[in-house]
């Protein structure tokens, strides 16, 4: 009842994470304009994301303009879609592996060794999507830093960490955890059905035997 539990708040964790990645990606909030320094004009705010890039005026007015071309984008950009999709895409593999795995389905009912090893590999899609996720959103994060502290760099074109980076961090720890529980839930229980499956011989007594 235990493993059942924690299979289904790994898959719970691993969902939301999942939706967490889908958002953090479509998001245009990825890094926001830097307030830091002299001579900053507040009234405008400039937001770029990984599809677009948006200016929010004080008056509340957005205006938003898609990026033109992908070969005019920077490196970081690119490989940072690229592995944010990747995630997105073993996220979504993930989700219909551990649904075949799950305890709470009739799907291999009958084989429950087969429905734990389907269950563990979906954790282990999971993980991997999650890893994906971090290690773009680290990477963009880390460029995001190292253009804020370049003293070459004009302090009006400094930015800072915006709310899809931190949606996406949050996302693939979630994907990373869920992803450990149901791995974790379905080899214990992978374990006990092995040692059911060899059960231990008793000894015959040794007294009472008679030769001819």
């Amino acid at each position: 009842m235990a493993n059942s539990g924690l299979q289904m708040l790994g898959f719970v964790l691993a969902f939301i994470g999942f939706v967490g990645l889908i958002a953090s990606t479509s998001m245009p909030e990825w890094k926001a304009s830097s307030y830091a320094g002299d001579n900053i004009v507040t009234a405008l705010a400039i937001y770029e994301g990984l599809w677009m890039s948006c200016a929010s005026q004080s008056t509340g007015q957005i205006q938003c303009k898609w990026f033109d071309s992908l070969l005019q984008l920077s490196a970081i950009v690119q490989t940072t879609r690229a592995l944010m999709i990747l995630g997105i895409f073993l996220g979504f593999f993930a989700i219909l592996i551990a649904s075949l795995g799950m305890k709470c389905t009739t799907c291999f009912a009958d084989d429950k060794q087969k429905k734990s090893r389907i269950a563990t590999i979906g954790g282990a899609v999971f993980i991997t999507a999650g890893l994906s996720a971090l290690v773009a959103t680290s990477w963009y994060g880390h460029r995001i830093a190292q253009d804020f502290y370049n003293p070459f760099t004009p302090t009006n074109t400094k930015f800072e960490f915006g709310m899809a980076l931190f949606i996406g961090w949050g996302a693939a720890a979630l994907c990373i955890l869920g992803g450990a529980f149901l791995c974790s839930s379905s080899c214990s229980k992978g374990g006990q059905a092995g040692s059911r499956q060899y059960p231990k011989t008793r000894a015959m007594p040794s007294g009472g035997k008679d030769y001819v």
